[in-house]
């Protein structure tokens, strides 16, 4: 269950933003005022939202919602036309860019609908790349990538190129490889939009599996029903608005 905060304070004068802003904190991820603009598209339009540790939320919506573009800003991967974004207590936008990017790697891990593997690389190698990315030592991110394909069933198709794979042992992958870098956040587009129901369910289970044993943060767009229903909080945006 979401654990909800009591504001049950009384100031005298001007609110105390200081307090009020260390409170917010306590969030794995906290966005106020965003606002994403383009061209004279109004795409999100004044969204906050909260999420806590371990919490696994799903956000659904009619296609041209703003559910893509609210993930993408979430994941560093976009910038907000106007608005403030904590990640693990961190104001992002007060990062440099090259601190940017080392944030994203060791704390934010990507699940996508289409499971971006590089074709001409094995699963154990593109398991490897965001690892290799923050300098980790080969055999460390090798023993790590080997671990985490065990844990996820495809021990037997460690040397396997993505075109030797089923649609669910390739998104699976692709989970290994978000996971690699052990990040505290994992948001994922569509992830099992592009696979038949029997690896979508799979899929689903999974998420839930791994915030028992691992303890991340989950951030699901989804046009899968059941898959929104089955977490902890469901948020609905329409119109660029959260609901």
């Amino acid at each position: 269950m979401t654990k909800t905060w009591d504001f049950n304070f009384i100031f005298e004068g001007k609110r105390d933003e200081c307090l009020l802003n260390s409170l917010f904190l306590l969030d794995m991820i906290h966005a106020k005022h965003l606002h994403k603009y383009f061209g004279d598209l109004h795409v999100l339009d004044d969204v906050g939202l909260h999420i806590q540790e371990k919490e696994i939320v799903s956000i659904v919506g009619a296609s041209g919602a703003g559910k893509t573009t609210l993930l993408q800003i979430l994941g560093t991967l976009d910038f907000p036309s106007s608005g403030e974004l904590y990640l693990k207590g961190q104001n992002i936008y007060k990062l440099s860019k090259r601190e940017l990017t080392r944030f994203r790697n060791e704390h934010i891990g990507f699940v996508f609908q289409f499971h971006q593997l590089l074709p001409e690389f094995t699963a154990m190698e593109n398991v490897c790349i965001p690892a290799f990315i923050r300098n980790t030592p080969k055999k460390q991110a090798e023993r790590k990538a080997q671990e985490l394909l065990e844990f996820l069933g495809l021990s037997d198709r460690i040397s396997h190129k993505p075109s030797e794979l089923s649609g669910g042992e390739q998104q699976r992958v692709a989970v290994a490889r978000a996971l690699i870098n052990d990040p505290e956040i994992i948001l994922a587009d569509e992830p099992s939009g592009n696979l038949d129901s029997e690896s979508a369910e799979n899929l689903h289970r999974l998420f839930f599996k791994l915030r028992a044993e691992f303890g991340q943060t989950f951030v699901i767009v989804t046009h899968n029903e059941e898959l929104a229903e089955m977490v902890d909080r469901k948020l609905t945006m329409v119109d660029g608005k959260i609901h």
